[in-house]
């Protein structure tokens, strides 16, 4: 609509939408912390369609590069965020975005990263090696070398990979509910995804893509989650 007035806030957009009739999943994209605020969660809770997913991207665990990074929120500032997710939406899983390298990173602020990763025990990581652009601020500061910045996603995706694993351990034994988005040749079964956003392998016979169904998940390898109907 052309008049950004008509709904008031992202919140009661996602409201009137809740109340559209049928079987279906809602799912948002958080750019940027400051705007996920505790109205959202709670119309997030009292939804029957929204996804209790939310991708909050922290880019680093560690206040002095998040104030280079000129992201005008703290560690802390992000934990209290997680916290408010947590008391109002148990049941929800976070994904999150990390740049590793950023100029004048030292190791302590890359294991204040690893940390918070740990802390928060994301399901799910995008991380990114800090690439330099011209005509940023970034391009001004000390850099951090190559060799150092690769050593260190090496170790963020280790560290993010057990992460998972664990996630996914606990869920084995559990039904959910999943929207089947696709197949997997490699893996012969097709994937669905969780309210969550956790994709799930699962058999069929027939074709089940675009359906919801409820599977028990009874294994996983690592991250990945295989299901049964």
């Amino acid at each position: 609509n052309d008049n950004p007035e008509v709904f008031g806030s992202f919140s009661n957009l996602l409201c009137e939408l809740d109340k559209i009739e049928g079987d279906f999943r809602i799912r948002f994209m958080s750019s940027h912390p400051k705007d996920l605020s505790e109205e959202l969660i709670q119309t997030i809770a009292s939804s029957k369609h929204i996804c209790h997913g939310i991708h909050l991207p922290v880019q680093s665990g560690s206040t002095k590069i998040l104030k280079l990074m000129n992201r005008k929120y703290t560690r802390e500032d992000y934990l209290s965020k997680i916290q408010m997710i947590r008391s109002i939406l148990p049941d929800c899983e976070i994904t999150s975005d990390v740049i590793v390298g950023f100029p004048g990173e030292t190791e302590q602020d890359f294991q204040e990263t690893i940390s918070l990763a740990r802390e928060v025990k994301f399901i799910s990581l995008f991380m990114f090696v800090y690439s330099r652009r011209k005509g940023t601020v970034a391009d001004t500061m000390e850099q951090i070398d190559e060799q150092t910045k690769k050593d260190r996603i090496k170790r963020l995706i280790s560290a993010e990979n057990k992460i998972a694993t664990e996630v996914a351990k606990q869920m084995v034994g559990k039904t959910v509910r999943l929207l089947i988005e696709g197949y997997d040749e490699k893996a012969d079964a097709y994937v669905g995804m969780t309210d969550s956003a956790k994709a799930v392998f699962v058999k069929s016979k027939q074709n089940i893509i675009g359906q919801f169904i409820n599977a028990k998940i009874t294994k996983n390898t690592g991250s990945k989650l295989y299901s049964e109907i």
